[in-house]
Parts: structure tokens; sequence; C-alpha cells
């Protein structure tokens, strides 16, 4: 079974959002997302300052099995980007939820987002 935090939320399409306390939020993959994925080879990141409205896509996932393509779960600015997955791309296979975020943001609202237990009844 997959990891799920209940410290965080999560989206129909399996990314989580945690709230930083500081008005910043940092999101990545599920452990369900990244076992379907595969092994990561390559994250093409957004850049600080981007904004992207909700349902755009802002990063893609590259993947020994296929691209994936992250859509932003509400309307975002960039605040941070994870450099260390330019090196280790592997970090979002083996640390998803820690050293595999993918970026951290700021947001008006992150309204209408599913709770661990919400999240684990979509993966029946």
């Amino acid at each position: 079974m997959s990891e799920i935090r209940d410290d965080r939320q999560y989206t129909q399409t399996h990314e989580w959002i945690l709230d930083n306390g500081d008005g910043t939020y940092t999101m990545g993959i599920t452990d369900h997302a990244q076992a379907l994925l595969g092994d990561m080879v390559f994250v093409e990141l957004p850049s600080v300052d981007d904004e992207v409205s909700i349902e755009n896509e802002f990063c893609v996932l590259e993947s020994v099995k296929a691209a994936s393509g992250i859509c932003a779960p509400v309307d975002l600015q960039i605040v941070e980007a994870n450099k260390a997955l330019d090196d280790e791309p592997e970090l979002v296979n083996s640390s998803c939820y820690d050293d595999g975020w993918l970026v951290k943001f700021k947001s008006d609202s992150v309204d209408g987002l599913m709770n661990a237990t919400t999240y684990v009844q979509t993966l029946d």
C-alpha cells in the first residue's frame, strides 16, 4: 500500500500540498504516483516567479516509462523549485514526501483539495 501522510492535502491527479505556515505551500507527487511512473530520469521545473493558472501544466516528470505533466491544482506563483532534482531526479522516487518535493508556491487559496482520508478512498 502507498504511503499517505495526514499532514497534507491531495489532488485527484496524485499531487500533495503541504501548508508551510508562512503563506507558502510545498508540492510534490504522492507515493502512489511515483510508483506508477517508475524510475525518474529527468524533472523539468518551472522558474521562480512563474505564475500558473489552475489546471495549466508547469512541470514535467520524465521516467523510464513515460513523461507526465504536472498541472497547477490552484492559481499559484512559484517561489522556489527543488534544484536538487536537476542532479538527482530519483529523489522523487526515494523521498517523494521529503527531499523529492517539486516546488514551493504562494496562492490565495488551496480550497477544494482532499484530506488524506478522502484521498485514500480514491485509490480503491
